[in-house]
């Protein structure tokens, strides 16, 4: 049972809004490539997982901190052990010397190893402190078929893409009724989940300089044009109903001008496609509720939805 589902990180969020938008630097635009690969392998692995995650409390992606020291977890499986997985989506040849490894160029990376150890040991301690006496088994996933680790030493706690299937057979074996010990643990665990900032670790941008469109929400430019009920992607072809596209468009100014007021105006100049203002409000009449009248006037968000201000 998903306990904590995943999601893509607000850092690769907005770096795809902005890559959609902008000319990333290399450093910036490598980092986006980097996230983006990454959320994909660890969707891969959650399709893998998902007929083993029946007999598990499954926590994915969590940011904790143990000791001051913050430490992030792939998926955590609860049952009587605790499974920790680390992914990767590393493609092509890569070698190992000693504790050191390397792309086939001779380039170091960071040892994924290491990462999962660390993480590994920090979680032991933080849940022998929350008065939990359970044993934690770590192991490090490669998902992409076009992967290969040369000079591997036989006992390391890796599973490749071939050997999956007896991954999941080993997991299945070992799953045992939940308790409330388990369930006590998970929501523990949530309960110190952290969420991590990336605006100060995001490109320097700018309204006025960013490109103005409604993105598509499969290819995510913004070659997209509008006709009376529907976005159409010129580059993937791609429709979507017009009112999701708006909504989206409004995420999208909330998230890259964290704090600034979301204005009509600048709504429809960012929409661009969208005819008409009165186009805009009609859509926005649907999830927002209008309070106050002119200069004052603004749209809160509908019960149980995320909420947004909105200024005419």
């Amino acid at each position: 049972m998903i306990v904590k589902s995943r999601v893509e990180s607000l850092e690769l969020q907005i770096l795809r809004m902005l890559n959609a938008r902008m000319n990333l630097s290399p450093k910036d635009y490598s980092n986006y490539l980097y996230l983006e690969k990454g959320y994909e392998g660890e969707v891969i692995f959650d399709r893998w997982m998902e007929e083993v995650e029946k007999g598990y409390l499954v926590v994915n992606d969590l940011l904790l901190e143990y000791g001051n020291t913050k430490f992030q977890i792939d998926s955590l499986f609860i049952s009587k052990i605790i499974h920790l997985f680390e992914v990767k989506n590393f493609e092509g040849d890569y070698f190992t010397e000693g504790d050191r490894w390397y792309t086939n160029n001779g380039v170091e990376i960071k040892n994924p190893l290491q990462q999962m150890e660390r993480a590994e040991s920090l979680l032991r301690r933080m849940v022998r402190d929350l008065g939990f006496n359970m044993n934690i088994e770590s192991t490090l996933v490669f998902v992409n078929p076009n992967f290969y680790l040369y000079q591997a030493p036989r006992h390391l706690p890796i599973i490749f893409p071939n050997q999956i299937p007896r991954l999941q057979k080993n997991l299945q074996k070992q799953t045992a009724p939940i308790k409330n010990t388990h369930n006590n643990l998970a929501e523990r665990l949530l309960s110190l989940h952290t969420l991590d900032s990336p605006y100060k670790r995001l490109p320097e941008y700018s309204y006025e300089s960013l490109k103005k469109g409604i993105a598509c929400s499969h290819c995510h430019t913004v070659n997209t044009i509008v006709t009376r009920k529907t976005l159409i992607c010129t580059s993937c072809g791609k429709r979507e109903n017009i009112h999701e596209a708006v909504l989206r468009s409004v995420r999208e100014l909330q998230l890259l001008f964290l704090g600034e007021a979301l204005t009509l105006s600048k709504i429809y100049e960012w929409s661009k496609s969208i005819k008409t203002k009165k186009a805009i409000r009609n859509i926005l009449l649907d999830d927002f509720t209008l309070s106050g009248r002119g200069r004052g006037a603004h749209y809160t968000i509908k019960e149980k939805k995320e909420g947004y201000l909105l200024i005419e």
